[in-house]
């Protein structure tokens, strides 16, 4: 949460989605592009790249392996 008001400045692209599903297992990398080109939304980016301005979602690398892995995020209390 701290990093997100640096969003802006930080990046050249940026994108965000919410969904629920019955698995408590993170998806894929191919389900979670799947989903944010279905159903994602762009941030405002102060110097976005060629890429946010045609409203393109980069497809992952091949393999998956680009990055952290995906963890869900549990909600405590309900």
């Amino acid at each position: 949460m701290k990093a997100m008001p640096k969003l802006l400045d930080w990046c050249d692209e940026a994108s965000y989605a919410h969904w629920e599903q019955e698995s408590a297992e993170a998806p894929s990398w191919a389900e979670a592009h799947r989903r944010m080109v279905a159903e994602g939304k762009l941030s405002k980016v102060n110097n976005p790249s060629a890429a946010q301005l045609a409203k393109r979602i980069a497809e992952p690398l091949r393999g998956g392996s680009e990055g952290q892995r995906l963890r869900p995020v549990v909600k405590s209390g309900l």
